[in-house]
């Protein structure tokens, strides 16, 4: 699959999600995984919003250049940091692929959704 520059922000937003829920469990006091857990619900849901744009916007476009996507990921460099991973190689038709029958960016809202519940779940934990 050649991923367009919303698979490449989804993929960004699950990497700061897992950065974070590291950070939250591993290095931070307990008073600090609160806001480490909120934070990983909003981005949760912005992978959400992400994956969403990107099934019925995006993937029905023949090109996502200079989308919103596309201008976070050259503003923040990915693709000079880490090409392999954050490299743009495809347009947002290419990026239209079924996994099992499934659109690739459903799996992804799911884990988004899963995701979202865990950090809700550990917002109400006590400490």
């Amino acid at each position: 699959m050649r991923p367009c520059p919303w698979c490449i922000l989804q993929r960004v937003i699950f990497v700061v999600i897992a950065l974070l829920c590291l950070a939250g469990a591993l290095l931070a006091p307990a008073g600090a995984r609160k806001p480490a857990a909120a934070a990983a619900v909003v981005l949760a849901l912005l992978g959400g919003a992400a994956a969403l744009y990107q099934h019925f916007v995006a993937a029905r476009s023949v090109s996502c250049n200079l989308t919103l996507a596309d201008r976070i990921i050259t503003a923040l460099k990915l693709e000079e940091l880490m090409p392999s991973l954050f490299g743009v190689t495809g347009s947002c038709a290419d990026g239209a692929v079924s996994v099992l029958g499934v659109p690739f960016e459903f799996w992804s809202l799911a884990l988004f959704a899963l995701l979202a519940l865990i950090a809700l779940a550990a917002l109400r934990r006590r400490a």
